[in-house]
């Protein structure tokens, strides 16, 4: 069963409230930890992804003796004091050389974690070409099926979209977009895909999963004669190419605690944001678009708006023309009498 705090006073209701499930949630916050021995390839890649995440982003300067597959409470506490949700964890060993950890918390519990190997690294300093701006929100590309059929690789897009992803944003600036992350995967033999992210009963040989390639590239727009410019890429850096290793999948409770969505207010479902109304829906943008079903209309009884100036001149009848020409003819006798 998973626990649940009550607040005892109206300050602590405050607190609890604000770090509740939203609609809209606030942008996560990594904590960089460095384990009891790491190398310069380690300190070099959390040094280059934490550039890439400011100023989301908080660094541990110490050492720490920290085991996250063994005991997860230390990220959990740090989790709580820092409101933080991503850790990026940097340990190199023997039997594990230049390892990073990358786990997720929910309620600053341990939700899921996975370990991956650095096997190449290439810095930014060695790509003389321009960088993007700090706190921009990247765009991301997975370039594979794996990443929507494999589980291993399920949890690896779950993670790396929840570390890089910004601000939620209504609208898009073209400028704006001013790097790319894009995440591919080596070829590999054919592999079993059929289980979830929660887990997998079958354990497969690491050893035979592909490696995963990471690039980043910066964005250039240029003119193309149309409203849609012409856009390239240029090599920015890091360039990264992991391994998979150990992970833990996020318990099945606590999944579900943390992918269930919060209760919506009168005025928001009001407005068609909660429960699905007959004829309404809202569309990607926000706005709320209805439809409306009418009987077959029969536009030769549709009565239009009538204007005097399209109206006829009235038609004179032929006996009152005539009577006219009577009365006329004896002025005009008159006329030659005189």
């Amino acid at each position: 069963m998973l626990r649940t705090v009550k607040p005892r006073n109206a300050r602590s209701k405050r607190a609890l409230e604000a770090r509740e499930a939203k609609e809209v949630e606030d942008v996560r916050t990594a904590i960089f930890v460095k384990g009891t021995h790491t190398g310069e390839i380690v300190n070099g890649v959390m040094k280059e992804l934490m550039a890439l995440k400011r100023p989301d982003a908080i660094s541990f300067s110490k050492k720490n003796t920290v085991h996250p597959f063994e005991d997860a409470s230390s990220l959990e506490f740090w989790a709580g004091k820092n409101d933080a949700s991503m850790f990026l964890m940097g340990q190199s060993t023997k039997k594990r050389p230049a390892g990073l950890i990358i786990a997720r918390t929910f309620d600053s519990r341990l939700l899921d974690m996975c370990e991956l190997g650095v096997d190449n690294f290439v810095s930014m300093a060695e790509f003389k070409t321009p960088k993007s701006t700090p706190g921009h929100k990247p765009m991301m590309h997975f370039a594979s099926e794996l990443f929507d059929t494999h589980p291993r690789f399920i949890q690896v897009k779950s993670l790396l979209m929840d570390f890089f992803n910004g601000e939620v944003i209504d609208s898009i600036c073209l400028p704006g977009l001013e790097h790319v992350i894009s995440v591919s995967i080596a070829p590999a033999p054919s592999l079993q895909t059929a289980n979830p992210i929660l887990g997998d009963s079958q354990e497969e040989d690491v050893q035979n999963l592909p490696k995963i390639h990471i690039r980043t590239y910066t964005v250039k727009l240029l003119p193309s004669g149309t409203r849609v410019p012409r856009v390239e890429l240029t090599e920015m850096g890091p360039f990264l190419d992991l391994s998979l290793r150990r992970h833990q999948a996020a318990d099945p409770e606590m999944w579900k605690a943390a992918m269930r969505r919060p209760k919506l207010k009168k005025q928001d479902l009001e407005k068609g944001l909660g429960k699905k109304k007959k004829n309404l829906e809202v569309d990607e943008m926000g706005d709320l678009r209805g439809r409306v079903h009418i009987a077959k209309q029969d536009l030769n009884k549709l009565q239009t708006r009538k204007m005097k100036g399209l109206k006829g001149m009235p038609v004179e009848q032929d006996g009152s023309s005539e009577e006219s020409e009577q009365e006329d003819d004896p002025r005009q006798k008159k006329r030659k009498r005189d």
